[in-house]
């Protein structure tokens, strides 16, 4: 069927998460909690950070972003996955399809352009405290989120304009909760070399060049701590990117993990419990490690929720 006549067939069928019928609602009731624990945990870091004036700086103004993404990303595939859990109906429309998979890529490729713009930050904050204010203004802040969009929308833009033109057969199933890129390429009756190409090009780009970015910012952020003749002074200069690093080891290990689990098993079952990982738990555990590890996010939190109170208080007319 060629791409022309594409919308010839309107349907694609969603596999990936057990069959088994006991197990449904247990999936369902998982999923939607870790769903609910990643919307709210987010939202309560951007609310912080737009609130909180403590807050208004260059590393809060990213994390803030980084927030945003990560509902994106978990609200990209995670609804759709809980309706079909829910209803045992696993279909998704080919327009769907398409616009599931352009989303997720574009989330994807900003998760990892902002971690790699926030070990840059960490990179100047560390190595040349002095001159943080100068490097960090406002305008660089804002042009290296812009970057960041522009490029991971380019490139998902790209990648879905290469997949209008593959062919599939009349009853596709993907072995997979949502629609990602290499399963539908995967399974195409056209040739796809020019497909996986652009794909893993746009990988070793958009994927290694950021973490690329990271290892480097890290090497001399590291340099820099054991240049510091006090432990206290160690220990304080490491603290302010602890958090990071911790993000930047889930999310790239749980990426090795899908890498891992999709080319060393063909089992869909595994391959999607992988994904699950990158898709749901990163999303769901990224504020927990920046609240719990960041005494300023913690007090702004405090702050936001002693406002509220105070406000419901004061409408009830109890102050």
């Amino acid at each position: 069927m060629e791409a022309g006549n594409n919308t010839g067939f309107s349907e694609f069928l969603l596999w990936g998460f057990s069959e088994k019928p006991e197990l449904q609602s247990l999936l369902f009731g998982l999923f939607l909690s870790m769903y609910l624990v990643t919307c709210t945990g987010n939202l309560l870091i951007i609310l912080a950070t737009i609130t909180d004036s403590h807050l208004h700086t260059p590393m809060y103004f990213f994390l803030l972003n980084l927030s945003f993404i990560d509902i994106c990303v978990s609200s990209t595939t995670v609804p759709k996955m809980l309706v079909n859990l829910q209803t045992q109906i696993r279909v998704i429309t080919y327009a769907g399809c398409l616009t599931q998979m352009y989303l997720f890529v574009l989330f994807g490729g900003l998760d990892d352009f902002l971690l790699a713009v926030m070990a840059y930050d960490r990179f100047v904050a560390i190595c040349h405290p002095l001159n943080y204010t100068a490097i960090m203004n406002p305008q660089l802040c804002v042009l290296l989120v812009l970057g960041s969009w522009t490029m991971s929308a380019i490139n998902s833009l790209l990648q879905s304009l290469m997949v209008l033109h593959l062919s599939f057969q009349s009853h596709l199933e993907i072995p997979h909760f949502f629609c990602d890129l290499y399963q539908i390429i995967q399974l195409s009756c056209s040739d796809t070399f020019l497909n996986e190409i652009v794909m893993y090009f746009a990988v070793g780009l958009l994927v290694f060049g950021p973490f690329t970015g990271i290892i480097y910012s890290y090497f001399k952020i590291f340099s820099s701590i054991r240049a510091i003749s006090s432990a206290q002074g160690k220990y304080k200069a490491f603290s302010t990117c602890a958090s990071h690093l911790a993000v930047v080891s889930l999310f790239y290990g749980t990426l090795l993990g899908v890498y891992l689990s999709s080319t060393a098993s063909p089992n869909a079952h595994s391959s999607a419990t992988a994904s699950a990982m990158y898709t749901v738990v990163t999303p769901m555990l990224n504020p927990f490690i920046y609240s719990l590890r960041n005494k300023e996010m913690m007090k702004a939190l405090k702050r936001f929720f002693g406002k509220e109170i105070i406000k419901f208080l004061g409408q009830r007319g109890c102050l």
